[in-house]
């Protein structure tokens, strides 16, 4: 009997020991190299403002250790008012997403549907070509969503790309199970919402990844068709401390001296802060993720 690799009892050469070292080391490598950016956000967020200004190469540690910066923005107003906007959208976002893309996807995973090609063929067309920026804003306006949460969560509620992934997930669903619901006298929605749905939380999973990750960090048509500052998401708040120097609102009661170190401080913070939930929720979702893009990808 050959062994494999992985198999406790096998023998390795020394040209297996040797390609498992540099393979391991390469992959640490890898990993460190993604991980120090956020590593240096993470310190510099809580470091002094003055010795972080006076510090250049790689940060390993906080230069001494504040809390300064956390203070300033949790006890900014708009950032609060960000992140309510922005988990309003993204929950009622995520949750009609998955609800569209699944009827969709149910529809187009179903044998013998009338002109099922044609309509499958309209629907990748979409993938290629759009109206345009343009277009698009004059149609919100002229439905009456310029100036609303809903100008957000309805034009994006359904995606192409992730609708066909569960449409060929449905499709590995055994048709077994449908036709003997069919013969206990259900329908379609019984059959999607108590068959078809249970049976693809892996895919689900994906989907609520993909649709929250795609709305947490959208802010270009929030910065478009937004007008009220009380509606804003987070991103867009966060666009404006990054990038239009509104931090200098929250270093009110510094000196002139000051304001610029504490800015940098907040700014890294601000990041923390607006990527923190991300990252909380992900590994809930990550044992599902490879699973359910492999059955969304490949028809069984």
């Amino acid at each position: 009997m050959k062994l494999s690799l992985n198999s406790p009892n096998a023998k390795y050469s020394r040209g297996d020991n040797i390609f498992m070292v540099f393979n391991y080391a390469f992959l640490v490598l890898i990993s460190i190299i993604c991980f120090y950016p956020m590593y240096y956000v993470l310190a510099a967020s809580l470091s002094s403002n003055h010795l972080l200004m006076q510090h250049s190469g790689l940060l390993l540690a906080p230069r001494g250790f504040s809390y300064a910066a956390y203070e300033r923005v949790i006890n900014n107003p708009m950032i609060l008012i960000g992140y309510k906007n922005t988990m309003f959208i993204l929950i009622v976002g995520v949750a009609l997403s998955i609800l569209m893309s699944s009827i969709g996807a149910y529809f187009l995973s179903r044998k013998n549907v009338l002109f099922k090609k044609p309509i499958m063929m309209g629907i990748v067309f979409t993938m290629f070509f759009s109206g345009g920026m343009i277009p698009t804003f004059l149609n919100l306006r002229d439905l009456g969503l310029l100036n609303s949460h809903w100008g957000l969560i309805l034009p994006g509620m359904i995606s192409t790309y992730n609708m066909i992934i569960m449409r060929t997930s449905f499709m590995s669903i055994p048709e077994s199970l449908t036709e003997a619901a069919y013969i206990d006298g259900a329908g379609h929605v019984q059959i999607l919402f108590r068959i078809i749905l249970p049976l693809s939380k892996a895919i689900l999973a994906v989907m609520v990844l993909f649709y929250g990750i795609g709305i947490w960090n959208s802010w270009f048509w929030a910065s478009v068709i937004l007008r009220n500052r009380e509606l804003f998401p987070l991103q867009v708040i966060l666009r404006e401390i990054l990038l239009q120097h509104s931090v200098l609102d929250m270093t009110v009661g510094a000196g002139v001296g000051d304001q610029q170190a504490i800015s940098e401080t907040i700014k890294y913070a601000t990041i923390i802060v607006a990527t923190v939930p991300v990252l909380c929720i992900y590994p809930f979702l990550q044992k599902h993720f490879a699973r359910g893009v492999l059955i969304g990808g490949v028809k069984e």
